[in-house]
């Protein structure tokens, strides 16, 4: 798939971001002191399968008994199989190397163990391009999420499902992928203690869905002389696209509006935590209720939440971000420069010693702990975990003694339909 990358996009070459373990072209140091020298990339937010696939063959912890490993990796790009086909081609095309996948794999003998429940792949899309619910062709992505064999397995994707348990979201790749802790100490040290002379910015565009706020915050943005607009575009002039450009414009705000569009996630939140620009998000699902191996429980902690009813309802965002106190700024820009290292993929490629967890050691921790969960109940002689999958957004929430049947303020938010 990697050597017959000119098919993966149909309006976007994409073999150059498979260059260089999945990074993409390396990007000049500065443009005016913007970015470091080094440790910069032009990579692709859907290039996850690639750069992922790269830091295990390095991981130190491989073994080729399965009796002894803690979960199984299985080096299936499903993003980049389903982006070939996701454009002209019927379901046939569209499903047939995961059906492939499962036959391959659910022949070894390393699945009989477990029944592929201690297995794992990355498909670095949203979940939504692998859960086709029919066989028409005018129905979107394959169904490799809906195989029986699969929902055994872990899935780990860029945008999960509020609804089901077998996928689980870790963070879009940015551009900067640091091979030294040093590196990564110094790009902390950077970012917070830079001047910010705009207290929030939004890099976005009108959107076409009528119930997106987007267009709201456009028009807010806009309005307001403490923010500043970057207008994302199509083509190659799209500034969005410029690692550089959004670089410039999140560390020179406090706050970068986050809102989700014609998906929950965007991968501008994580150029906004690499920049130290504290997040304000108007949805749980962007943010929350996704990345919970990578982000605190409590979302207060680094980000500011403003409800898109509040916004349509014609609330101001400035009002409301002129009333977060500056002693709470700077505690939450503390952890917001915190989490850098948990949204970032390193560069391993020199083999260096490093005592800083990136979001690959904080994603397999995540798998890792997830299947050590399973086996306990498999010893204890207890069934299986048989929790309603319609509150799989809710069961990270939980604290001491609730129950996902218990009311939340999120629950019309994720109403099962």
């Amino acid at each position: 798939m990697v050597w017959d990358c000119e098919d993966l996009s149909p309006s976007k070459g994409m073999c150059k971001y498979t260059a260089n373990g999945g990074f993409g072209p390396r990007l000049r140091g500065g443009d005016g002191g913007v970015l470091q020298e080094t440790g910069w990339y032009d990579s692709d937010e859907l290039a996850l399968d690639v750069i992922f696939h790269d830091r295990i063959k390095r991981y130190e912890c491989l073994t080729n008994d399965s009796s002894l490993a803690s979960a199984v990796y299985v080096p299936f790009y499903a993003g980049l199989d389903v982006a070939r086909h996701l454009w002209g081609h019927n379901v046939s095309t569209r499903d047939a190397m995961a059906l492939e996948m499962v036959d391959l794999v659910t022949a070894r003998p390393e699945w009989r163990a477990l029944g592929g429940r201690d297995h794992f792949f990355v498909a670095g899309r949203t979940t939504w391009d692998f859960r086709r619910q029919g066989d028409v062709d005018t129905e979107w992505g394959n169904k490799l999420f809906r195989l029986p064999a699969v929902r055994n397995m872990t899935a780990i994707v860029v945008e999960a499902s509020p609804w089901d348990r077998n996928d689980a979201a870790i963070p879009y790749p940015t551009a900067f992928h640091p091979a030294t802790d040093e590196a990564t100490f110094f790009w902390q040290d950077r970012v917070r203690g830079l001047e910010r002379q705009w207290l929030f910015s939004f890099a976005g565009a009108h959107a076409e869905d009528s119930k997106s706020i987007a267009s709201n915050l456009v028009e807010q943005c806009r309005a307001s002389a403490a923010c500043s607009l970057m207008e994302c575009t199509k083509g190659p002039s799209n500034q969005c696209d410029s690692p550089a450009s959004v670089m410039k414009l999140f560390q020179s705000s406090t706050f970068c509006l986050q809102p989700r569009g014609d998906r929950y996630t965007r991968r501008l939140a994580f150029d906004a935590v690499l920049a130290g620009c504290l997040p304000v998000f108007f949805h749980p699902g962007t943010a929350y209720v996704q990345y919970t191996w990578h982000l605190p429980k409590n979302h207060t902690d680094y980000s500011v939440y403003i409800s898109e009813e509040d916004v349509r309802r014609n609330v101001s965002v400035e009002e409301r971000l002129r009333r977060v106190p500056p002693e709470a700024v700077e505690r939450m820009r503390g952890a917001v420069v915190g989490l850098i290292p948990a949204v970032t993929y390193s560069d391993t490629s020199t083999k260096l010693e490093s005592t800083v967890n990136d979001a690959f050691d904080l994603a397999l921790w995540g798998v890792i702990r997830k299947v050590a969960k399973m086996r306990k109940r498999i010893a204890e002689g207890r069934a299986e975990d048989e929790k309603p999958e319609m509150y799989s957004w809710k069961y990270p929430l939980l604290g001491e003694g609730q129950k996902a049947e218990d009311p939340h303020e999120w629950d019309p938010l994720f109403a099962f339909n």
